[in-house]
């Protein structure tokens, strides 16, 4: 029995002409065994969750990938895997040929229908035969250029479904084939036939007998004129949702395109896509860095623009990460590649966005529903209106007239439209801006947000912590007991002489004091490990391969951690780390301690050998920015609290600086998720707001999780917006996004279902000619693309 493991699949669609359209590639798909599929009209693509053998490897992903093409096939699209967004691939796509083919279908009937139009409208210019002519140059527009829209319908009839290229092919098919009738069988093939234009059937209320049953009654313009305006929506359509992908396709195309690599010390120009992992390659001053990687040598001002929307470059230098894509400002940098490809992080960043793109809000769930219904009941509200005006109306002319244009006005382009189009641009907005947006139910849960929950180390501080002083038990002890000497000599005008060595063995014992703790956190990834591992290395001389390495590397999450360093048993972290392993404190050291946290700094506990070693001091320093995101949050109308595993005393500190007045400090992460429970509990909707390991668990619990892109993987996969910038003002940007798109997805929603319910009546009463019909739903349509667009213009809050 062989094992499958589920595989995401993407899939370019062609020939999609609605959401209805997607709606029926979308549950073929999901009718095959093992397959969950959703498909994008908005962005003309199927995200595929698929089982694949993974005995077959690669062979069993191509087999599944051809038998979704097929099955797509088989509904009457076309189907292939996306290629690479440069020129040639984004040529070669689906949509990109269906853009050509639509432009060169709309001027070739754009030509031929002016004229049909102007003779139809302008009786002046009706020349002998001109009826004849009318229907010449009308054929090649209804049947070749309208060819999609009757392709479509006759797909869907095979199917037994309907959709509103079933409204456009029967509307446009009905004034081409009655106009034929009246040509060939009524009085309207006379050559020296007179016709008035008029904007409006006559009102069912009238009974004007003078009016014939239709036979002299041609709608060559009707027909020619929807086809044309319906193309010309199609493709404005089409076009605008180009734009909008635009921001991820220049998110793409950012990187390099080629790198210059160190191979047996010469210089060797490759295509990008040759460089491996653990080459190294050289980026010069004005030059795009090719992966991610360590800078090796060199130093330099990176423009990372690209990744945050940060214009002030950051400087580099050895040892320092850089991300590809962005552009070396001024040094020359040779860097050793970790990420490349399909890894790096402006990878990770758009196959995130499109991943967003491809998702359906739930408002979205239910358009498609109502769009699945809405074409049969106007359909049925179609006929009704025939049958009632073949009843009631003055003319066979007028029953036709108004039914036709019930059928064109209905099209539910702009209910399909509503929300893949605001999501795509808010998305690939927000991408440009440095903020990267899950998915749709992510801006749903936006929505209610009324508290923001911040970590403080690394979200409201810089994270970059420095040791600001040691003391070992040996040189905290000499130190006690030479401030008691000096007490005693001045009681009784003596004291001890002071004890030659201890100066020296104090400052050793520190030094080794620093060279066990730096070992041991060497393996940790917490911002007060780093700022005690470099400050070993800077302070002892040595390099990363001088400290002696540490093993059984233990960390108890949220308290510290233990391993063996040069055979020595070292622990380093709080005093509950300490204390759960029976060592005591000395009496001494709790004044230190309580001196520390007062000051806002973090005392660091070190035993060694089961025994108290010493106490190192780190602090940290509040970023410049937080206190105006505070500010921003106050303004939106949220609540802050601060949530950190810090002590009391450097959680407040902190809090005053930047304008918090709720603090839950001292946390581990269950406790940090506990505490977003109880906020919940409370009725609040809740923001966390964090960038480490012990963050996860509290981001997955919030309603919202937001991750600092400057900080660990495990945060950023588990949060639905992740800020590239380590600053929280691009948080208030971010919330204030998803704000903003949910608010044009609705104005889109209510435009759309607001305009069906308003047009649909004043069609059936005869108060729209059938050509103006079409006029208004391709206007319909292009409203709520516009509107979606103007997010494109989002600068932030």
């Amino acid at each position: 029995m062989s094992s499958a493991d589920t595989e995401r699949i993407e899939l370019e669609i062609g020939g999609m002409t609605c959401a209805a359209c997607a709606q029926r590639v979308e549950r073929r798909l999901n009718k095959l065994e093992g397959v969950t599929a959703t498909v994008n009209y908005a962005t003309e693509k199927a995200a595929v969750q698929v089982g694949v053998a993974s005995e077959r490897g690669v062979s069993g992903r191509e087999a599944a990938v051809a038998e979704l093409i097929s099955t797509v096939e088989k509904t009457g699209y076309s189907a292939q895997e996306p290629v690479p967004l440069t020129e040639e691939g984004s040529a070669a796509s689906p949509a990109a040929r269906d853009l050509v083919g639509l432009r060169r279908r709309l001027l070739i009937s754009s030509g031929l229908t002016v004229p049909v139009v102007l003779l139809a409208m302008v009786p002046a210019l009706q020349f002998p035969w001109w009826n004849w002519v009318s229907l010449a140059l009308t054929l090649p527009v209804v049947l070749w250029a309208g060819w999609p829209f009757h392709r479509a319908a006759a797909l869907n009839a095979r199917a037994g479904t309907a959709t509103m290229d079933t409204l456009i092919s029967l509307g446009t098919l009905a004034a081409l084939l009655w106009s034929l009738y009246a040509m060939l069988f009524g009085a309207a093939g006379d050559p020296q036939l007179r016709h008035e234009f008029v904007f409006f059937a006559e009102p069912v209320w009238a009974s004007d007998a003078a009016h014939a049953m239709g036979a002299a009654s041609i709608y060559f313009e009707v027909a020619a004129a929807v086809t044309v305006f319906l193309l010309l929506g199609r493709y404005f359509e089409k076009r605008s949702k180009s734009q909008a992908g635009q921001a991820l396709r220049s998110l793409l195309n950012l990187g390099a395109k080629e790198v210059t690599v160190l191979r047996d010390g010469d210089e060797v120009l490759v295509p990008v896509r040759e460089l491996s992992v653990g080459d190294e390659f050289i980026v010069r001053p004005g030059e795009k860095i090719a992966a991610d990687g360590t800078v090796l040598t060199g130093a330099s001002a990176v423009d990372m623009s690209m990744l945050t929307g940060e214009s002030v470059p950051v400087e580099v230098a050895q040892g320092d990460s850089v991300t590809g894509a962005t552009m070396n400002s001024s040094g020359r940098l040779v860097v050793r590649a970790s990420r490349v490809g399909s890894d790096t992080q402006l990878a990770q960043m758009a196959r995130l966005v499109e991943e967003a793109q491809s998702g359906k809000a739930q408002v979205q769930r239910l358009a498609d529903r109502i769009s699945g219904i809405f074409v049969p009941i106007v359909l049925g509200i179609a006929l009704l209106t025939l049958l009632l005006w073949l009843a009631f109306g003055p003319s066979a002319e007028s029953a036709f007239t108004a039914a036709v244009a019930v059928l064109i006005i209905a099209c539910p382009c702009a209910l399909g439209l509503a929300t893949p189009t605001a999501l795509l641009v808010g998305t690939g907005r927000g991408a440009q801006l440095g903020i990267l947006i899950r998915g749709p139910e992510v801006l749903e849960a936006s929505r209610g947000i009324d508290t923001v929950v911040l970590d403080k180390t690394g979200t409201v501080t810089t994270g970059a912590m420095k040791l600001a002083a040691m003391h070992s038990a040996r040189a905290w002890a000499a130190s006690v007991s030479s401030e008691r000497d000096r007490a005693d000599g001045g009681r009784d005008g003596g004291g001890h002489a002071g004890r030659d060595g201890d100066g020296d063995a104090g400052r050793d014992d520190d030094a080794e004091l620093l060279r066990l703790a730096g070992a041991l956190e060497s393996a940790s990834e917490h911002p007060i490990a780093r700022a005690v591992t470099n400050a070993a290395r800077e302070t002892l001389g040595s390099t990363s391969g001088k400290l002696p390495a540490a093993s059984d590397f233990t960390n108890h999450q949220g308290y510290g951690v233990s391993g063996t360093v040069s055979e020595r048993l070292v622990m380093v972290g709080r005093r509950e780390l300490l204390r759960q392993h029976g060592i005591e404190l000395p009496a001494e050291v709790a004044g230190l301690l309580a001196q520390a946290e007062s000051q806002g700094s973090t005392p660091v506990l070190v035993a060694v050998d089961g025994s108290f070693a010493g106490v190192l001091i780190v602090s940290d320093a509040v970023k410049d920015t937080s206190a105006e995101a505070v500010a921003r949050f106050t303004a939106m109308g949220l609540s802050v609290v601060l949530l950190t595993g810090d002590n009391a005393g450097a959680a407040h500190r902190v809090a005053a600086e930047v304008g918090i007045e709720e603090v839950i400090a001292e946390a581990l992460p269950q406790d940090k998720v506990e505490a977003i429970l109880r906020l919940q509990e409370q009725g609040r909707t809740v923001a966390m707001v964090g960038d480490g390991v012990n963050d996860a668990a509290a981001l997955a619990q919030a309603d919202l999780g937001i991750a600092m892109g400057t900080g660990t993987d495990v945060a950023i996969n588990a949060a639905g917006i992740t800020v590239m910038r380590g600053d929280l003002r691009s948080v208030a940007d971010a919330l204030a996004l998803s704000r903003r798109t949910l608010r044009v997805i609705r104005s889109n929603l209510f435009w759309a279902f607001g305009y069906n319910v308003a047009a649909i009546p004043l069609a059936a009463l005869g108060l729209l000619n059938p050509m103006l019909a079409g006029a208004a739903m391709v206007f319909s349509s292009l409203s709520v693309v516009g509107n979606s667009l103007r997010l494109r213009g989002f600068k932030g809050v």
